[in-house]
């Protein structure tokens, strides 16, 4: 099982994840685009990614706005996996 991480050590690697902030036990982002297409290939990319990490987000998409929410379940809360799985999700378009 994964191991649930403290709250400082939450808070430095949130320094290094631009928008995502933590609501509890979780981590979460907005992302906003120009049309709904848009926003539904980068749930389409994100999908590839947490398949590829085996570690999954929860997805809610609001016509041009898409909300990531990573926690890990097991855990009871925000896990190295979480942050991995954020900067990897910060990469996309590079």
């Amino acid at each position: 099982m994964r191991r649930k991480l403290s709250d400082l050590e939450i808070q430095r690697a949130l320094g290094n994840l631009s928008g995502w902030s933590r609501r509890g036990d979780v981590l979460v982002k907005t992302f906003s685009f120009q049309k709904f297409l848009d926003g539904i290939e980068f749930v389409d990319e994100v999908a590839g990614v947490a398949e590829r990490m085996n570690h999954h987000p929860d997805i809610d998409i609001r016509y041009t706005k898409v909300t990531l929410t990573l926690s890990t379940h097991d855990a009871g809360g925000i896990t190295q996996s979480d942050l991995d799985l954020a900067g990897a999700i910060e990469s996309l378009g590079d």
